[in-house]
């Protein structure tokens, strides 16, 4: 009798292990912090399926205790695994590439007095928590516990505060790109838009572009306004100025403000203990009109966090679950779907809501498509083997990159070679774009100009 029961027990366990393990999806299986040290240049963070957001970890700046920080060496990527140093979340970022560029419009949450210097807000973190669609962070400083997901198109952050007073900053002074210049506009008491200029990737000077964005809390704040790194003044002329060579707060100007240093600041005071703020962020490539289409055509108002998160979440076991595995270890099986989820990080959608987008080498112009157009075209690293296996797996995908291909050559003349946001960087030799046409045809993906492709 013992014998029998105690072989019940078993047979019963492995009948509640085998259907946990059976439950388990695609996106249970990717680890995102693989490929974040080492130089492999990956991030943790939160991105949709190809999405033109991704809201991902800054820790690359602002500590001498950073392993590898961007302002002390050649730096190519927002995010270290070994670093400790965090700075905000950066908005849109590239994967895998050697050379710093994007990482730019950071939001970040304090406590306590207001500072808008990162080298004095920056904090230690822990309890780092990523997956795909996903990434949650508890700031050391603060008490507060930072969580991020994204749409296509948009963001959210949610933010825990501790009981007290709380700050929602803006920087668009700081990021990983090395070109400079931003504006930032107050819309209302809890929405703010501009634009942050992009560019230069390897070296290319003139290869510039602009990124907009459309910014909201989900609090009315009790205070909010504009900061300015002020210019270093010497002789009689840094006598009248309280603010020389430091941080400037505006408190009492509401319109617009630019400059190569400057952000926003929300404040909130008499905050509950666990209380949240939520932030969310539209953007766009054509313009700030645009970015608001994108965060209301993707975010309902009341859309909670938890609901956005599923959203995306649901949208990366949709795309990996297009391949299924069985057998091997368990390992195996996380390397697997992690190098699948790389691979369809990039290309990106650059096109609107609308279907606007800008339009290749024109800058300042815009066109408008029926479908999808993409960008971050890096073909002499995919050539060989990403574009083959979405042409088997994501033909459908493939098929708008094509037709995206051969809209670069009508607009501009040339197909892409490392295009990126409508500019060509040209950090590539060859001709890159032809063996992904040729081999989409052979394999049959015909549904583009293949006429206009020939002519290429």
């Amino acid at each position: 009798m013992r014998l029998r029961r105690t072989l019940l027990t078993l047979a019963l366990a492995a009948a509640v292990f085998g259907a946990a393990a059976s439950a388990q999806t695609p996106a249970d299986r990717v680890d995102p912090f693989i490929g974040t040290t080492n130089f492999g240049t990956a991030n943790p963070g939160a991105v949709t399926p190809h999405g033109m957001m991704s809201v991902v970890p800054f820790n690359v700046m602002g500590s001498e205790e950073n392993v590898y920080d961007k302002d002390a060496r050649w730096w190519s990527t927002p995010y270290e695994y070994h670093n400790k140093f965090f700075t905000g979340f950066a908005h849109g970022a590239l994967s895998g590439v050697g050379c710093p560029e994007l990482g730019a419009l950071l939001t970040m949450a304090t406590t306590g007095p207001l500072t808008v210097d990162y080298r004095e807000y920056g904090t230690s973190y822990r309890d780092e928590k990523a997956s795909p669609g996903y990434y949650s962070v508890f700031l050391d400083k603060y008490g507060v516990l930072a969580e991020a997901t994204a749409t296509a198109r948009s963001s959210a952050e949610r933010y825990t505060f501790p009981e007290g007073t709380g700050h929602i900053l803006l920087n668009l002074g700081e990021g990983l790109t090395n070109e400079s210049g931003a504006m930032v506009r107050r819309v209302s008491a809890t929405e703010i838009e501009g634009t942050k200029l992009l560019g230069t990737f390897c070296y290319n000077a003139q290869k510039v572009f602009p990124v907009y964005f459309v910014l909201r809390v989900s609090k009315t704040p009790s205070a909010g306004g504009y900061w300015k790194k002020q210019r270093k003044m010497t002789g009689v002329e840094a006598e009248w100025t309280p603010d020389n060579g430091r941080y400037k707060l505006y408190t009492e100007y509401g319109r617009e403000l630019s400059g190569d240093d400057v952000g926003y600041w929300f404040s909130f005071d008499g905050l509950a203990a666990g209380e949240q703020v939520e932030v969310r962020m539209g953007i766009s490539y054509v313009s700030t009109e645009n970015a608001r289409k994108n965060l209301d055509a993707e975010q309902a108002a009341d859309a909670p966090f938890d609901a956005i998160r599923e959203q995306a979440r649901k949208g990366w076991n949709e795309a990996l679950g297009r391949i299924r595995v069985e057998g091997g270890a368990e390992e195996q099986q996380r390397v697997f779907y992690t190098a699948l989820y790389h691979a369809l990080l990039h290309p990106n959608l650059v096109s609107d809501v609308n279907g606007e987008y800008p339009l290749m080498e024109r800058s300042g112009e815009t066109g408008v498509t029926d479908g999808e157009r993409y960008t971050v075209f890096s073909l002499w690293d995919t050539c060989r083997n990403l574009h083959q296996l979405l042409t088997l797996v994501y033909p459908d995908r493939q098929r708008e990159m094509l037709r995206s291909m051969t809209g670069m050559y009508e607009e501009w003349g040339w197909l892409p070679k490392w295009e990126l946001y409508g500019r060509e960087t040209f950090t590539m030799e060859g001709d890159p774009a032809i063996p992904v046409i040729v081999d989409s045809w052979m394999k049959g993906l015909r549904d583009f100009d293949v006429a206009k492709a020939y002519e290429a």
